[in-house]
């Protein structure tokens, strides 16, 4: 066992929550778009992995052996990340769309590996290699839609230009939203070019306590950070073309040179002006 579950581990981990709340107060981070503090966040974040996983292990115990049960705790793990991700991207009622990037990643990757039986219907393989996925479209799809936004209202004239030039507001935005977007998938980059050279990822080390040859780890471990970059492009892929539609999108209104911009809903040059598209 790598480590001890008793009194020590506690303490252990509750000092190092005390140093990230800490570090991240006395450094003042903060949410850019509500000026939300991430000390609290961090707390909070560390009470709810505690609470969450004490009843996911009694969950996880109780539904690997039916079927129907395991389907549907999938289906939760994909709706909090869908609640999670649109959350985090959006504070309308757009955030919604979030969901179809993350099945858009996941479902092509998931689905195919159970059909061929390389990933059993069980839940000690489906529940950790469904969540690693998901989880990974989460993170991707959070980033890219973030910096997608950000990027949108920063170089707002920049969008107003390529439109007034006969670009459609489709393609104006993605133009500016593709670079910023593609920053999600630098972190699965890294981690797969440096896998075993800085680090040692949780499928390879679990497969080795498991009582497994380190040559069937590496395997496994190579398959879940191949999934994961498929996983992750899709999702960052359809992400970009959300926002580019207009779909999703942060719901602010603005006013630019005596010009009314309704957030990231579709616009039109006429006569020379960019104006709203009629409804």
């Amino acid at each position: 066992m790598l480590l001890p579950v008793n009194a020590t581990l506690g303490i252990v981990m509750a000092a190092l929550l005390a140093v990230a709340t800490g570090g991240a107060a006395l450094a003042r981070f903060t949410d850019a778009r509500d000026r939300r503090r991430y000390w609290k966040d961090i707390v909070m974040a560390g009470l709810r992995a505690t609470a969450q996983l004490a009843v996911v292990s009694l969950v996880v115990g109780a539904v690997m052996h039916q079927v129907p049960l395991l389907l549907a705790f999938v289906m939760v793990m994909f709706t909090v990340a869908t609640f999670t991700a649109g959350r985090r991207v959006t504070r309308n009622g757009t955030g919604w769309w979030c969901a179809v990037a993350i099945a858009a990643g996941v479902l092509p990757t998931l689905v195919p590996l159970l059909l061929t039986g390389l990933l059993p219907l069980k839940g000690i393989a489906l529940i950790p290699v469904a969540g690693i996925l998901i989880g990974g479209a989460l993170t991707a799809t959070v980033i890219a839609g973030r910096r997608s936004l950000e990027e949108l209202e920063a170089r707002r004239g920049e969008v107003e230009a390529a439109m007034a030039l006969g670009f459609l507001d489709r393609d104006a935005r993605l133009e500016i939203a593709r670079p910023a977007a593609a920053d999600a998938l630098i972190p699965g980059l890294d981690q797969t070019r440096t896998v075993g050279l800085v680090t040692l990822p949780g499928a390879y080390v679990g497969m080795l306590l498991g009582g497994s040859s380190p040559v069937q780890a590496g395997a496994v471990q190579l398959f879940v950070l191949i999934a994961l970059m498929a996983v992750q492009t899709v999702a960052v892929a359809v992400t970009v073309e959300l926002v580019a539609r207009g779909v999703l999108h942060s719901g602010e209104r603005v006013r630019a040179a005596g010009r009314r911009i309704v957030g990231r809903e579709p616009a039109v040059v006429s006569d020379g002006k960019l104006r709203p598209r009629s409804r």
